[in-house]
This record gives C-alpha cells, sequence and structure tokens, in this order.
C-alpha cells in the first residue's frame, strides 16, 4: 500500500491558489481511508470506535467488520503542483451525522462521491446533497474487490448526467487516490471555462 512520508510536508513557498475539496459517500466507503492515502500532511481525524450506542442506530450492512466511525470530518492537504493546493475534508458517513454535511459544503469547490458498488444506494443522500447546494461532484467506484458493476450500470442507478465522470479507483493507494482528485480538478476547470463562453 503506497502512502506518503510521515514526515511533515511544509506548504510551498510557490503555493498560490487553495480549494476545498469534500469527499462524501456512505457508511465504510473508505472516505478516511482517502484521505489518509493522499495527503501529504499528517491528517487531523475525528475517527472513534463504534460502541453499543450505534446498535440499532448506524446501518453497517455490508461493513459488518468496521469497528470504528468518523464522527465529525477528516482534514488532509495535497499539493498537485508548485502553485495549486487542495485541503481535503472527509464527511461522516453515519446518517446521524449528515447534518454536519452542508456546512462542510460551505465554500467548497468540488466534491468526491466515494462508492461502494456493492451497495451504491448508500450515495443517493450525498449526490441530492451536494446537488441541493449545487456543489460539482465526481463519482469513484471505490474497487474493494472485483467489479461487480459497469460505469454505465453505476450512471443509471444513481441518476447521473452524462456529464459527471465516473472513475475507478482504490482508495488505499496514493496514486489511485491522487488521480481522482484530479479528475474532480479537470472537472471544475471544464465547468469554469464552459461557464466564461457561455458569458
Amino acid at each position: 500500500m503506497d502512502s506518503p512520508s510521515s514526515e511533515r510536508t511544509p506548504l510551498a513557498a510557490t503555493a498560490a491558489d487553495g480549494a476545498k475539496i469534500v469527499i462524501v459517500g456512505g457508511f465504510g466507503v473508505g472516505k478516511t481511508t482517502m484521505v489518509r492515502s493522499v495527503s501529504e500532511i499528517r491528517p487531523l481525524s475525528t475517527e472513534e470506535v463504534m460502541t453499543q450506542a450505534g446498535v440499532g442506530i448506524d446501518s453497517t450492512g455490508g461493513v459488518q467488520d468496521k469497528s470504528t466511525t468518523t464522527v465529525a470530518f477528516d482534514f488532509g492537504r495535497i499539493s498537485l503542483d508548485e502553485r495549486l493546493v487542495l485541503y481535503l475534508f472527509g464527511a461522516p458517513g453515519q446518517e446521524r451525522f449528515w447534518f454536519l454535511w452542508d456546512r462542510l459544503f460551505a465554500g467548497t469547490l468540488g466534491a468526491v462521491v466515494l462508492v461502494d458498488a456493492r451497495r451504491i444506494e448508500d450515495s443517493w443522500y450525498a449526490i441530492d446533497r451536494l446537488e441541493h447546494n449545487r456543489v460539482p461532484f465526481i463519482v469513484a467506484l471505490n474497487r474493494f474487490e472485483a467489479p461487480a458493476h459497469t460505469h454505465e450500470e453505476v450512471r443509471e442507478a444513481l441518476s447521473l448526467g452524462p456529464d459527471v465522470p465516473v472513475v475507478d479507483c482504490d482508495a488505499r493507494e496514493r496514486a489511485s487516490a491522487k488521480e481522482v482528485l484530479i479528475s474532480l480538478v479537470d472537472r471544475l476547470y471544464t465547468l469554469t471555462a464552459a461557464r466564461e463562453a457561455a458569458s
């Protein structure tokens, strides 16, 4: 598994542009893992051990072996080039923490909807809230195992427009997670260029 250096990486003196990116999705899809794998600094995590208090409240279908959960958000940072820095916020996936999402979306340029193809329905709420808040997003299929669905099947199941990119990833691997973020940045540039051309 690829991982960034455990040493602190100072922010480059040439960094001029920062963008806030949110990673959202259902419970246990790999949001914390993605932030950890790609962050160039030691990420801030609010992951806690799950207790009996969540029994009957938290839906753990498909992730019964999961023993921890994010209770606020994860935070990391990655420099895509000499000037552009992404500040990453991983949103909590449990329904009882969804009230935090709209606040996390404030000031966000774009989002990654991380999807477990075995539990596609867990992605509906994330997409609904992003569309409500008019936050551009891409969908990243976190491949825990052999693909269960094609991109087109996922696109149809989530009622995604043809302009919303769907990409594969392995949230455990730094290079793969970075490619997802680059895909999101490409989408944001495309949307910005289209708006400028129309004005």
